[in-house]
Order: structure tokens, then sequence, then C-alpha cells
């Protein structure tokens, strides 16, 4: 397989890895707003919200993702999810100051985000089984 042609399939990997990760915090809005409200009060500082607020936020966010992996309106979704995921990265930043004292899964973030990166900057490249392209 020439080099050219390994681009789109790794894009793919890239791109259904992510989407992976994105689909299971979105579900868990859906099936455990409880967390969801945990998360977003320690995290993003932002309480009060109530069950509905999580049903609606994780629906917008199950569509994005689904987009997101059917390689839909690209600049758009690739877009989205890499400001979502920079978000979520950016605010756990103490978490990367004492990496020994808490949670070490907190780095995954990391290259996650540079996969966001590399499929928005790639995104017309990112063409296997993508709905645009």
């Amino acid at each position: 397989m020439a080099g050219a042609s390994r681009l789109p399939v790794a894009l793919f990997l890239l791109r259904l890895g992510v989407f992976i990760v994105m689909v299971l915090w979105t579900i868990d809005k859906l099936v455990n707003p409880g967390h969801a409200a945990s998360v977003f009060s320690n995290f993003y500082q932002i309480g009060g919200l109530g069950t509905g607020a999580f049903y609606a936020i994780g629906i917008a966010e199950l569509i994005l993702v689904l987009l997101f992996m059917a390689g839909a309106f690209k600049f758009w979704t690739y877009g989205l999810v890499m400001l979502l995921h920079a978000v979520s990265t950016f605010a756990t930043f103490p978490n990367y100051l004492h990496p020994f004292q808490g949670n070490l899964l907190f780095f995954a973030a990391w290259p996650m985000l540079a996969a966001c990166i590399a499929l928005f900057l790639l995104r017309d490249e990112d063409s296997l089984w993508a709905l645009h392209h």
C-alpha cells in the first residue's frame, strides 16, 4: 500500500478512535446525568443544570458525533469536536500539574486532542467512509 493510499486509512482510524471516546462521553450524559452534573460542576464550574439540560446536551452531542463519524460537514463537525475536546482538556489543567497525586488517565486527553487537531487540519484528506470528501 503506497503512502498516499495509507493516509485515508490512518485518518479514518483517528476519526474512529475519537468517535469511540466522544460517543461514550455522550452516552454517559444520557444514561447517567448525575455524573455529567458532577463533571460540569467540578471541572467547568457550571452547576444547577437539571436532568433535562443534560438530555438536551447529550442529544445535541450525539447528533454531532454521529455526523463527525460519518465524515459529514467536516469543517463544522471536526471543528466542534476539536473545540469540545480542547475545552475538556484545558478545564482539567490542574490535574496535569501534579500527575502522580491524581489520575494519570487525564494525560490521555493530550494525544486525543492532537488527533482532533490533525483530523481538522487534514479533513479534506479524510475520505474513507466519509459522506463529504
